[in-house]
């Protein structure tokens, strides 16, 4: 048996994928929001996503995004009426495993799942389980409080909407406090770039975080500068 989650604000499409998916042997959870989702899907730790677009609440890109700042593998499958190549290239530059659009058929999507779900459990193997760092949803540090769940952040000064890529920055800031991370570790585990890029990507958020988290960023208690090094977080 599999946990599968389902995220559609479609009523009857969600209780006829519930009731199929659950005769194929698997857990069934659903919920009909985007927020609803962000929510509740760490705690109901799902094998596997069925994730409708078009959402009340927070759109599936929103919710997409939410999912692979904390879990790069866990499989999830678009299930939309957007068929345009467009969306479907986004969702997969996003980290998305597969894409089906609306109208779909029932026995198609039954094969992705277990396909998906064979795959997951190859990755999944013993030798290839990978320690993952989980914090709470709320970073709190000095006068500051970062919220991963609604990409905000509170400081001092302001209210502060964070990008994908902020947020990505400062988890792994977070995950790896006290210790000096090289802007070649920065680029290539936050933003998963080539270390051909330019190590100036790194100075620029950091000018950034200074301006949102520091009370003085010329003097700067958090995001630390270490010559030739790197940068490191302080809480």
């Amino acid at each position: 048996m599999k946990k599968i989650l389902i995220v559609e604000d479609e009523k009857h499409i969600a209780e006829g994928l519930k009731f199929n998916l659950t005769k194929q042997g698997h857990e069934i959870k659903v919920v009909y929001s985007g927020t609803e989702a962000v929510e509740s899907w760490k705690d109901y730790d799902p094998d596997l996503i069925i994730l409708d677009l078009m959402l009340p609440g927070l759109d599936g890109f929103k919710v997409l995004e939410n999912i692979r700042l904390y879990n790069e593998k866990l499989p999830i499958i678009i299930l939309s009426a957007r068929s345009a190549v467009e969306d479907k290239v986004r969702c997969f530059k996003k980290g998305v495993d597969d894409y089906l659009s609306k109208p779909f058929n029932l026995d198609e999507l039954i094969l992705r799942v277990e396909r998906n779900l064979k795959r997951s459990n190859w990755i999944d193997s013993d030798q290839d389980k990978e320690v993952k760092v989980d914090h709470n949803l709320i970073f709190n540090f000095s006068h500051n409080s970062v919220d991963f769940n609604k990409q905000k952040a509170v400081s001092a000064k302001e209210e502060i909407d964070l990008t994908i890529q902020e947020l990505k920055l400062l988890k792994t800031f977070f995950d790896n406090e006290g210790k000096v991370l090289s802007r070649k570790y920065i680029l290539e585990h936050a933003f998963s770039y080539s270390v051909e890029a330019s190590s100036r990507t790194v100075d620029n958020f950091i000018v950034r975080f200074r301006k949102y988290f520091e009370t003085d960023p010329k003097k700067p208690r958090h995001f630390i500068s270490k010559r030739t090094q790197g940068y490191m977080f302080k809480s």
